[in-house]
């Protein structure tokens, strides 16, 4: 069966809510994906910030293959062993002191939103979310999302829901009535173009949350797990929060989130307030514990910042010598966005698909930047493959813009 006939089976009966690259991918060894015809690809994009221990880690496949032999699935009218070591392990290494787990990162924050609502009590309901922010694809997570390019063709979205400009506490302030139950954002946005916020811009969020007696919902679904270089994100902004939702490095491809959160506030919730059938399924657990316990070992997460810094700075050295493409880069540990210029945006997603052709995986966020979510198992070669991979591409692109 060759390539191209996957994929015009796959069209035939899959909607069509994917801009696909044309290739079908067959297997997966740390940082490198192959397809159906034998070619590799160096991944820079990790399943979008999923499989960051890299494809097919040892450590996940022992324990899939370990538990998948044991238990698959039981409800949740139950106890398992595996959800139990899981929430513990979250809780020891964090602010929170329960856990709710889900299959999703948009099914984590329709827990968080629904834990908040429950919590506010009757009357207060509404939640201010950021410009620029992404929350997931559900009808409340869509307007939650500060983009309305997610909004259209969907509305009319749920009511509850506010969206304050990026960066501007004065406005955000400005916005909280008595109808307000909490503050939800991204520590760093990154569908918004890689847009990391200031610390003293949370710092200034918690406090407009402790006054008027909210709730700060962090949605680290993206940024959460390493990605940063800290377990959580929210450990290097000065700014803890009440609620915080997981998913996508968590389970390291298996579908799994999760909600955090502060005793005074998870108990807001009561048996029946909240559910899902497959939330903490054995299996999604296991290869959870396995991830968390690899990015906690010795020097894991000294090496994320360490090889962080190594990618910016190369990113960097391609901006100063592209100005014309690039404007400079932003980011924290292992995301990182190569910004474009407002000249060079048009080309962005042409740029990824060439990068793509010469066997590297990065995308376009945010019409802004030129993602990089590399596995955090990648090398400092890998890294400088990556760049020069980029730096011939954006050679190509330099010479169109003259």
């Amino acid at each position: 069966m060759s390539m191209n006939d996957v994929i015009e089976r796959s069209n035939k009966v899959f909607m069509n809510t994917y801009s696909r690259f044309p290739t079908v991918i067959t297997e997966g060894t740390g940082c490198r994906l192959k397809d159906a015809e034998g070619k590799e690809y160096l991944d820079f994009l990790a399943g979008i910030a999923v499989c960051s221990l890299g494809h097919c880690h040892p450590a996940i496949t022992e324990a899939v293959c370990k538990q998948a032999a044991r238990l698959v699935h039981v409800s949740n009218l139950f106890y398992t062993e595996p959800q139990t070591e899981l929430s513990e392990l979250l809780v020891t290494h964090s602010f929170a002191d329960k856990i709710f787990l889900s299959n999703s990162g948009a099914e984590a924050n329709e827990g968080a939103i629904k834990l908040a609502r429950k919590h506010g009590g009757e009357n207060r309901y509404e939640i201010i979310s950021l410009e620029g922010s992404f929350h997931g694809r559900t009808l409340a997570t869509v307007a939650a999302t500060g983009q309305k390019k997610f909004h259209e063709g969907f509305e009319p979205l749920p009511e509850g829901f506010v969206c304050a400009p990026f960066g501007d506490i004065a406005t955000l302030k400005s916005m909280i009535t008595q109808r307000t139950c909490a503050i939800l954002c991204e520590p760093l946005q990154g569908e918004g173009g890689v847009r990391p916020l200031e610390k003293g811009y949370l710092k200034a969020i918690r406090d407009l949350c402790d006054q008027h007696n909210l709730l700060l919902i962090f949605d680290e679904v993206q940024v959460g797990m390493g990605r940063t270089g800290t377990l959580f994100a929210y450990e290097q902004l000065g700014a803890v929060p009440d609620i915080l939702t997981l998913a996508k490095a968590l389970g390291n491809g298996f579908p799994i989130g999760a909600v955090l959160a502060k005793k005074e506030v998870a108990d807001a919730f009561g048996p029946g307030s909240h559910a899902s059938t497959f939330g903490g399924n054995p299996v999604a657990c296991a290869a959870a514990i396995a991830a968390v316990k690899t990015m906690l070992a010795d020097g894991f997460l000294e090496m994320v910042v360490a090889k962080g810094e190594y990618l910016f700075q190369k990113l960097l050295d391609l901006a100063e010598k592209y100005p014309e493409i690039a404007q400079g880069v932003r980011g924290v540990g292992l995301i990182q966005g190569l910004i474009l210029q407002p000249a060079a945006v048009q080309h962005g997603n042409a740029i990824v698909n060439r990068v793509f052709e010469k066997g590297v995986i990065l995308n376009f966020a945010g019409n802004t930047v030129l993602r990089c979510l590399p596995p955090l198992v990648v090398t400092l070669e890998d890294i400088d493959v990556f760049a020069a991979t980029l730096d011939e591409v954006l050679g190509e692109f330099s010479n169109k813009q003259e």
